[in-house]
This record gives structure tokens, sequence and C-alpha cells, in this order.
């Protein structure tokens, strides 16, 4: 069968490749540059739990050398401390606040590239601009110019080649929305700052050039990231008022001295926010900026177009390997659209509130507090602004049954990472095991870690668990772990490729464990996809 092609050699283009062969898949990269990035210091990334846990999984080591992960969160209002949290660690309100991971985006892409190379399955070409594509109903063909014209063959297409994505005007897909949402003034600078290893949001700052809001977000090797808020439209920014704007800011944050400082990057950037009409048309499909722009208040793009290519990934997988129904391959439009719609929507929603000069702030009691916690909730990865997706209304949920039974994780949404065995007795996170390819069903089973394997699988209802799962028809992998939570023993759990969860039983279930496993693969594959396109949807 032929390769996936993927359009588009950025962030998550090279994921969409990797986590494609991950799960057995090749894949051909075309990549309109020459294969080099240009460093920006001022430009970076912020990457939640569930797709930095991603990145690290599919062999980029940047994270690990080059990223930081916050070690705190502090608000502050004029002059005032509004909030401080402590991330990475048990909050005072009992719930774990992950650490968003800060890094370069030059450094995540060169690391993503290394990965690629050392990866078999992806072949990388450089210097190749799409200019023609062509469907059927084996597959798609594309033609790419300069330096050579070559015609490309593959099974599947997307497009991941950005905001102005030739892939998407040549599918004739519209991608309405709103222009210069926000913008802000950028410096990446060499400096010590009182709170080290914090991020800081800074709203109202008394000093003169403050303006409405200052982020400060830490980088490796004592850099900062600093971001201004500007008003939408009219203030141009000079080099003069920049380093204004960085005198004063640091001078406002350390005692009123201007500490030793190094400038080494600066910009000006624009959001927008934007959501094409569809996602899928036949055998293409767009995915990242070729698909939707956010990026307001605190809101990252790049984890939703992370998250774009993992759910993708293991349906085309599945596709590539085994056939796929319509129902699979529209779920990732059907999934990932109203997820990124649901976020724009709230951004939309709390801009008048948050950037407004009035009206309703001024009404609501405590409103500076609650404005706070909100833009926090977007830069946290908390919230309506910023949580991970959940796929409550997929297609691909199974019927409630009778012998479904809840556990603290709600069906579509994001599973724990605990602590899981492996029937050879590997014990890893949940998280490890997930992108290879197949469902995962995990038996929560208390007291597992203290008795030998060659016991606890011949014990309790492991032997008829595993035959329900060698039954199943999708292959899948049996984990066991000690806890879950809000799960009772010998509760069951049906874990999608992705990491959502597709339903849980209050024990072994094996008709309910089938039909359930049989909706998460969108039901019997076909031959082949349909040949007319996918319905819009508003």
């Amino acid at each position: 069968m032929d390769p996936v092609i993927v359009v588009g050699a950025g962030p998550v283009g090279l994921v969409l490749s990797l986590a494609l062969a991950a799960q057995g898949v090749p894949s051909v990269l075309l990549d309109e540059d020459a294969g080099k990035d240009e460093t920006r210091p001022a430009r970076t990334v912020v990457l939640r739990e569930d797709t930095a846990a991603l990145v690290e999984r599919l062999g980029c080591t940047t994270l690990r050398d080059l990223g930081v992960r916050w070690s705190g969160w502090r608000s502050m209002r004029r002059k005032q401390l509004v909030r401080e949290l402590r991330l990475g660690e048990d909050s005072p309100y009992g719930d774990q606040l992950p650490a968003p991971v800060h890094v370069p985006q030059h450094a995540l892409t060169r690391g993503l590239r290394d990965a690629v190379a050392r990866q078999e399955l992806v072949q990388m070409a450089p210097l190749s601009r799409i200019d023609t594509l062509e469907q059927d109903p084996a597959g798609v063909t594309v033609h790419t110019r300069e330096p050579d014209s070559t015609w490309w063959r593959g099974s599947y297409l997307v497009g991941c080649d950005g905001a102005r994505s030739t892939v998407r005007k040549l599918l004739d897909i519209r991608f309405p929305g709103r222009t210069a949402v926000e913008r802000h003034a950028v410096a990446a600078l060499r400096t010590e700052l009182p709170w080290p290893g914090q991020a800081v949001l800074h709203r109202l700052p008394p000093w003169r050039s403050g303006g409405a809001e200052v982020t400060a977000r830490p980088l490796p090797d004592g850099v900062w990231r600093l971001d201004w808020l500007l008003p939408p439209r009219g203030e141009l920014v000079t080099p003069d008022a920049l380093i204004t704007r960085v005198r004063d800011t640091l001078a406002g944050w350390c005692g009123g001295e201007t500490p030793p400082y190094e400038l080494l990057d600066t910009g000006v950037y624009t959001l927008h926010h934007r959501l094409a009409r569809r996602w899928r048309v036949r055998r293409a499909f767009l995915a990242g900026d070729a698909a939707h722009l956010l990026g307001a208040l605190g809101t990252q793009g790049l984890d939703e177009g992370l998250r774009d290519a993992e759910n993708l990934a293991w349906k085309l997988a599945q596709a590539w390997h085994h056939g796929a129904s319509d129902v699979l391959l529209d779920s990732y439009q059907t999934e990932r659209r109203a997820a990124v719609a649901s976020r724009l929507r709230a951004a939309d929603q709390s801009l008048p509130i948050l950037r407004g000069g009035g009206g309703l702030r001024t009404l609501v009691p405590g409103g500076a507090r609650g404005h706070d916690s909100l833009l926090a909730d977007g830069h946290l990865g908390c919230g309506p602004l910023g949580a991970p997706p959940s796929y409550t209304h997929s297609p691909l949920a199974p019927p409630r049954a009778e012998a479904h039974t809840t556990v603290g994780t709600p069906p579509g949404a994001p599973v724990a990472d605990v602590r899981v065995t492996a029937p050879d007795g590997t014990t890893v996170r949940l998280r490890e095991r997930l992108g290879q390819g197949h469902l995962l069903v995990l038996l929560v089973a208390p007291g597992t870690g203290v008795w030998d394997r060659r016991h606890w699988l011949m014990a309790g209802v492991m032997p008829r668990l595993v035959e329900a799962v060698d039954a199943l028809p999708v292959k899948s992998e049996l984990l066991v772990t000690e806890a879950y939570p809000g799960a009772s023993a010998h509760t069951v759990l049906l874990v999608r490729p992705d990491g959502h969860l597709v339903a849980s039983f209050s024990g072994v279930r094996p008709a309910e464990l089938f039909a359930a496993a049989n909706a998460a693969r969108g039901g019997e594959p076909r031959a082949s996809v349909r040949a007319d396109q996918t319905a819009d949807i508003n």
C-alpha cells in the first residue's frame, strides 16, 4: 500500500509522521523549505502535559534538554499579587497542577527532525512545494515543482502546511474567522528576575509603558520571553519604544532599577481566530494551522495541532493496515473540529470581558480575581480555555449499556496516567503504552504489585479477561493497575490509542467489551472510503 503523504514539515507534520511510523505506517514528508529552521529565541511554544508526553514518546529529546517546566504561576494586578500557584505538585485545593513546558520552537523542530532522521518509515523530501492534488477511490496523487518536477502517490494525504495552506486551497475549503484578535510585542532576553522558574502575568502594571498586560515566561540558560499586549490596531512598535518597554518592565519588577540584560530577539505578532469548514475531503485531511488558528488569552495553537496529529494518526493506521469505515475517518473531523470550535467560542466569549473597558467588568463582584482565573486557565491548560479535550459526543462512543460503570474519567475524556503492568511483567506509566496502534484494556486489580506474575495471570478474573481480549475485533493490549481514580476492584477500562476512554465496565463483560471495541474502530471497515466529499459542518 502507498505511504501517507504529509505536506508541511513543521512540528505538526513531523509529529504526525512520527506517530504514523510508531504504528507501522510509512509516510512521505513534503517540506517546502530546505530542512533548516531559522533560530528565533522570541518564537517559543508552551506544551501542556499531554502534548509534551506525546513529543517525548515519539523520540524527541528537546523538552528534556532545552525545555523549562514552570515551577510556579504568579498573577499580579497593578501593585498587588493576586495569585501564586505551585506547579508540578499538589495545589492547596487538592488537585494536581501539571507544569507546562516552555521551549524555543526552532529547538523543538530540530529535535523532531532528528527523531525523523532516525525513523526508517519516514521519507523526507525537502524543497517540495505542491501545486496539484488529485484523488481517486484508491489514493491521492500530488505534483511538486522546483527544483525537480515530481509526482507523488499516497494512500492518504494530510495538509499540515500552515495558515496559508496550499492543500486547503487545492481542496477548495473555506477558512472563515476573525482577524487581529490580539497583538503582542515580544522580546527574548537574558536577565535575572525575582521569580526564577515561574511564569508571570501582570495586568495593568503601574509603570508608564506597561500597557494593559505583560507576561514573562522562563526559558533555559536564564532567558525569558516577555509579551506586551498591544491595542488591536494603530500602535506602531518602534525599536526605541520596545527598548523602553523592556527597561521599564524590568525596573518595575526589580525594585525600580533596570538590572543588566542581554536582548536576544524581538518581534510583533498578530493572532487570528479561524476554523476551516471541513477537515476531510475523501482521502485528504487538514491538521494544525491549516485547519485552525487560535492563541488569544494564553491558549496554544500548537497544542491543538499536536492533538490533531495524535487523533488522526491511529485512525489512518487502522485504515492503512486493516481498512476503515467512513465513521472512523469522519470521526477525526467530528471530534477535533468540535474541540477546537469549543475552544474558540470560549476565547471569543471571554475577550470582551477581559479586554473591555468596563461594562460587565465593573458589575461582577470579585471580577478581577475571576478574570485572573480565566486567564490562568488559558496559560496553564485548565478549564474551557486550556484543558485537554473530551470527545463526549464522539461517533465512536458505544451505546450506554447496563454493564457500564462510572469511574473518575468520563467516557471520551483522557485517562489518568496511572502505573500499569503488562503481562510480561513490565511496569510503566499508562501514557507510555499509547500510540502503538492498538486499544488498551486496563484491569483494576488491587494487590497485583505484590504478586508474582505467574500467579496473577492465572488468578481471579484474569483468564476470562485474557480470553475476552483475544477475541476483540481490534488488536488490543491487556494491562493491569493497582488502582484507578474512582474505580473499584475488577473494573475494566477500554482505552483508545490516543488515550481517551471508550468505556468502563463492572467486571469482565466479554460481549459488552467486544461491542465497545467495535464501536471504537467505527464498525466494520470497508474496502475503500467513499468517493464523495464529507458534508460541510457549520
